[in-house]
């Protein structure tokens, strides 16, 4: 790397300091990709263990005097029954529903629920019709969990596949350490979303709080309205023409299509200049941050 002083780096842009301290080329070392599933076999996408449902087979479960534990075993007896389709009334908001569920599921959740529901989840579609509290959809490898009114905070925390959409607003900590996957919010959202977001996009069709995007690796977020402040190593970009037509195509999937259109979006991704960090000298760490 050529030697940069403090001045010169100090009156370059953003993109001239990035080539300038050599953080132009992502070195990641690690094990390689585990194949889970075989791409020959007649029946893909599901886990050997996986019951077989019927999305046709409906049934309620009134969970009004059952404990959390008690509904998740119910859902997987009734999986285990070929139910496809399966009401939960009455959570009154219990923590932990619907979790772990590795398998093609239709699931109802007709209220609110507490904290950490429906994380750890790979291949269910969820409608939450309530609210829901901390880290909704924690973990999440696919499907679609769908929120009908507000979320807490830490909302798609490590999610890494699958759709997860909450019609109103969300708390602080949106997505933070996002691995893939994609996450909408139809209001706003609070401070540091995005937060070391690695991979995966974000839609925020209302306002974003402070530090939005903070130390994020890679992926891209998308604001509908204002941003407060953006946090570290989180830039402006251009919104392309295929920006454009999935973020209508993804919308309108939902009906959370603004009346104006998805012209006035701004696209913020990562500047990259946190990629080596490690290789910096103690004085290059202090301009970044």
């Amino acid at each position: 790397m050529a030697s940069v002083s403090d001045a010169e780096l100090k009156k370059m842009t953003q993109e001239e300091r990035v080539t300038a301290l050599g953080m132009r080329t992502e070195q990641l070392t690690g094990k390689s990709l585990y194949v889970e599933f075989d791409p020959d076999a007649e029946e893909r996408f599901e886990y050997p263990w996986a019951p077989k449902v019927d999305f046709n087979k409906r049934t309620e479960i009134d969970t009004d005097d059952m404990t959390n534990t008690e509904v998740n075993q119910a859902i997987r007896a009734k999986m285990a029954e070929g139910y496809g389709t399966i009401v939960l009334q009455n959570p009154r908001g219990k923590h932990s529903l619907g979790v772990g569920i590795l398998s093609k599921l239709n699931l109802i959740i007709e209220g609110s629920t507490g904290y950490f529901g429906v994380g750890l989840i790979d291949g269910p579609n969820v409608r939450i019709t309530g609210r829901v509290g901390w880290s909704c959809g924690e973990n999440m490898m696919s499907g679609t969990v769908l929120v009908e009114k507000n979320a807490g905070s830490t909302f798609g925390a490590a999610m890494r596949g699958g759709d997860l959409v909450c019609r109103g607003s969300v708390g602080s900590r949106t997505g933070i350490d996002q691995k893939g996957g994609t996450i909408i919010v139809g209001g706003d959202v609070g401070a540091l979303t995005g937060f070391m977001m690695q991979r995966g996009r974000m839609i925020i069709c209302g306002n974003a709080g402070k530090n939005l995007g903070d130390s994020m690796y890679d992926g891209t977020i998308f604001v509908g309205g204002e941003t407060k402040s953006y946090g570290v190593d989180a830039v402006e970009a251009e919104l392309t023409d295929l920006d454009k037509a999935w973020l209508t195509r993804k919308l309108k999937q939902y009906g959370m299509m603004p009346d104006k259109g998805v012209d006035h979006f701004t696209k913020v991704v990562a500047g990259k200049m946190l990629w080596n960090y490690d290789n910096l000298e103690p004085n290059e760490k202090k301009l970044i941050l």
